[in-house]
């Protein structure tokens, strides 16, 4: 899987036209029920959002393809489960995954609309809460609108970490040689400063006559 996440990750790099296109098929099939798993998205995105930085790939093109990845998806797997319906849950195929699927009709019944929000988020549970939507027949409309606004939300979260790194990193590199001696200045100053703060914690602690976190740990 690492070979595949890395060959694909270097054709998005190179090919820079088809890059929206091709996140926005893995972010598809990673949203589908089952097969979701078994597809690195998450990854790819991350990557992605720092090709964005090093203005290597559009960033609206990724994030519109990305988006309408995850916005498909989810729907497929939900008109899936509401032409299923819940006997479905007892076919062969959900066998291994009975145990998310509880969890995730519990969870469906216990927070509505805002699920399919919140499960985008969780990765065990992902591909299976749309799925579980359509299996206890939630409104077409108020699964639409969830799985849009939480499929825009959740495309910037995960492309965000890969920017951000990427810029943080540039910025760095930019400061120089020149700034290396503030930056060593800040940082031993900021380990000073954890250092006195953990000393005075513990001085109360000792003031207060709780045991020391060393005679915690001894047998």
């Amino acid at each position: 899987m690492e070979a595949f996440i890395q060959s694909l990750a270097d054709f998005i790099a190179r090919h820079a036209a088809w890059a929206g296109l091709v996140l926005g098929v893995v972010t598809l099939l990673e949203s589908l029920v089952l097969i979701g798993a078994f597809i690195p998205a998450t990854a790819l995105m991350v990557m992605a959002g720092g090709l964005i930085a090093a203005g290597v790939l559009d960033p609206v093109e990724v994030v519109l393809w990305c988006v309408a990845g995850a916005i498909i998806g989810d729907a497929v797997s939900f008109e899936l489960g509401r032409r299923l319906g819940p006997r479905a849950l007892r076919h062969p195929m959900f066998k291994g995954h009975r145990r998310k699927v509880a969890r995730t009709r519990l969870f469906n019944r216990r927070y509505g609309a805002a699920s399919i929000f919140i499960g985008r988020f969780f990765g065990p549970l992902r591909a299976f809460v749309p799925l579980v939507a359509g299996l206890l027949q939630m409104r077409r409309r108020t699964f639409q609108l969830a799985n849009a606004l939480s499929a825009a939300v959740w495309v910037l979260a995960i492309l965000a970490p890969g920017y951000f790194a990427a810029k943080g990193l540039a910025e760095l590199e930019a400061l120089g040689e020149a700034h290396l001696t503030t930056i060593a200045a800040i940082t031993l100053g900021g380990l000073v400063i954890v250092g006195l703060v953990a000393r005075e914690v513990l001085r109360r602690r000792v003031a207060a006559g709780a045991p020391p976190l060393l005679a915690k740990l001894r047998p």
